[in-house]
């Protein structure tokens, strides 16, 4: 890091190029995911789609090579199981021989996500636990800890408004939505973990750091949106693009002095 107090002196334009940087993004095939994928690939990324073998990554990764011109990836990953996590790991090092960032955006939403609390299963609460959280943990552990042994890098994982503040049960009257207790434990723990990790590997020149986003419009029902803007400060959803947009600062150099941050993409919901 230049030694400098002379702003003159530090292209600012420059810190948030990722040009040749290599970015592995689970989750990739999801709504956020794609917008991350795109957002670095449009500021010079290689990125590594990892997602499950439905979601298709190799195909995603393919048509991002068409339109970027430059080496995408696309790897099946189940973030559950160490040995496929491991295995992504290998993949892209095969490929690139390199790691320089983490982005954690996968989730699980059960078929049975929406029980009631009282009703809810166990299979469903391990299911949402597992990949949320355990998830986080065992792709921070086999990739983070690479990047912490070889010169540092980048991870960003996704908590959740509700790992900041409770759900406003009011927002799903007349819907067939909710937010389960199973969601906001799981991402209450990647809140945790990720500040755990932010102190733990400071000295390894790792920055963990946070996105927060809240509301991301997909379609939703016509009630959800109408109670939405009700308790939203800006009475709107937000659009998966001004999540990703977030992401470029914290991939980036731009943020080389940010660690443990959870930066808020949520319309100032929790200022209320």
């Amino acid at each position: 890091m230049k030694r400098t107090t002379d702003p003159q002196e530090i292209d600012f334009k420059s810190k948030f190029d990722l040009q040749d940087k290599v970015i592995i993004i689970t989750g990739a095939c999801g709504l956020i995911g794609r917008a991350f994928c795109e957002a670095a690939a449009q500021f010079g990324a290689h990125i590594v789609v990892a997602d499950i073998e439905k979601a298709n990554p190799t195909e995603f990764a393919d048509s991002l090579t068409k339109r970027h011109n430059r080496t995408m990836l696309g790897v099946t990953v189940d973030v559950v199981d160490k040995s496929s996590v491991q295995q992504l790991l290998d993949i892209t090092l095969k490929t690139f021989s390199k790691v320089n960032g983490l982005v954690n955006s996968h989730q699980n939403k059960t078929n049975s996500f929406f029980e009631k609390f009282e009703d809810y299963t166990e299979d469903n609460w391990d299911a949402v636990v597992e990949t949320n959280l355990k998830g986080t943990f065992l792709s921070c552990q086999v990739i983070g800890t690479w990047m912490a042994n070889h010169k540092g890098g980048k991870i960003v994982n996704i908590p959740s408004t509700y790992s900041v503040v409770a759900p406003n049960q009011n927002l799903y009257k007349g819907t067939n939505m909710g937010c389960p207790a199973a969601y906001s434990a799981s991402k209450g723990g990647v809140d945790a973990l990720s500040r755990y990790l932010a102190s733990y590997w400071a000295n390894k020149n790792i920055q963990v750091n946070m996105i927060t986003p809240h509301g991301v419009w997909n379609k939703h029902e016509e009630n959800f949106e109408e109670n939405f803007s009700q308790f939203s400060p800006m009475e709107r959803m937000s659009y998966n693009h001004e999540v990703a947009s977030a992401l470029i600062y914290l991939l980036s150099d731009a943020s080389s002095y940010v660690t443990g941050d959870n930066m808020l993409v949520e319309g100032g919901w929790t200022v209320w």
